[in-house]
């Protein structure tokens, strides 16, 4: 047992919180499915070709359910979402299309849909993983963007 104060202590025999792992400030590494993705969603070609091998930052904070996600796009732009776990929120895609949303979470797994595109968020091996498809005449098309943690 490890004593933080004299009335906390922590026990090593007790897991840490799995839902805290989102925590941090995360670069990407890689976007597989990029241009298709971006395309099918109606992203300008001029707005993907400087997103293409932009290092995307994004910055999530969170306590418990509750959640602040940043995220920093090139020409500074910025885009914060604040939502809880379960509650509807309002949301904002990077485009600035303001939506409602709700997030969810199961098996350590983020999941929300967006006004185009439905997204689930996980920690794998480390990284933070985004998946994010779209479905067009053509049929669903993905994009994987993988983060490591700054």
């Amino acid at each position: 047992m490890m004593y933080l104060s004299s009335h906390i202590f922590i026990s090593p025999l007790l897991p840490a919180p799995l839902n805290m792992a989102f925590n941090g400030k995360w670069e990407t590494e890689s976007q597989d499915g990029y241009e298709p993705f971006c395309k099918l969603v109606g992203i300008p070609d001029d707005v993907i070709a400087k997103g293409k091998d932009f290092k995307l930052v994004t910055e999530v904070i969170q306590s418990g359910d509750d959640f602040t996600w940043i995220q920093y796009y090139p020409n500074n732009h910025v885009v914060t979402n604040k939502f809880t776990i379960g509650k509807e929120s309002d949301m904002e895609t990077t485009g600035g299309r303001k939506f409602k949303g709700l997030v969810s979470m199961e098996g350590g797994k983020l999941t929300i849909s967006f006004p185009n595109y439905h997204q689930t968020t996980e920690i794998s091996g480390g990284k933070l993983v985004e998946t994010s498809t779209a479905t067009g005449a053509q049929g669903p098309v993905s994009m994987v963007r993988t983060s490591r943690k700054l």
